[in-house]
């Protein structure tokens, strides 16, 4: 929308005083066509000052200075919206199945002599497991397996690259036993 203003003299043929001030203010602009509206004040009058301030303001627009309120002491990027992809087509005509599955995360059970002093003493069998298998992939895969709940998965790697996992049983499994089961003992 443009504004423009345009002063006139006052016109002969007009009712109004030669004291009277007019204005023609583009309202909106439409292709050709302009719509125009007349702005009459009389600067004398205290309704005439303040109109004749208020065509200066909508003919100029307004230039104050607004502050943001600040909360916090530090800058912050805005959060951009971020949509969820949605792709149009597959980019891999068959998508790769999970290599680890239970049967590779629990390689073998360990039956040292500390790890039958940990089944004894602390509930707890004593797995090889993948390099790559985290706490929990070990913690659904002796679910699984050997359909015991597990409490607690703790992980080392062993000096020669082995990962070795202590897994705790809950209160309610006798390690001992899931041990005769599973053929350690």
């Amino acid at each position: 929308m443009q504004v423009a203003k345009i002063p006139l003299e006052p016109l002969a043929q007009s009712p109004l005083s030669k004291s009277d001030t007019e204005q023609l203010v583009v309202i909106s602009q439409r292709g050709k066509q302009a719509e125009m509206a007349k702005v009459t004040s009389n600067p004398k009058t205290s309704a005439g000052k303040s109109a004749a301030k208020l065509s200066k303001k909508v003919i100029k627009g307004s230039h104050g200075k607004v502050l943001k309120i600040r909360t916090k002491v530090h800058f912050y990027k805005p959060k951009t919206l971020q949509l969820a992809r949605a792709p149009r087509y597959a980019r891999k005509a068959v998508p790769s199945r999970n290599k680890l599955d239970k049967y590779r995360i629990i390689k073998s059970p360990l039956t040292t002599e500390s790890a039958m002093k940990k089944i004894e003493d602390n509930n707890t069998l004593v797995f090889l497991v993948d390099l790559l298998a985290n706490k929990r992939q070990i913690k659904d895969a002796v679910k699984q397996l050997y359909d015991i709940k597990v409490a607690k998965v703790n992980t080392l790697i062993r000096p020669d690259g082995q990962k070795k996992a202590y897994v705790r049983l809950t209160a309610d499994y006798d390690a001992l036993d899931v041990a005769n089961r599973i053929g350690v003992i």
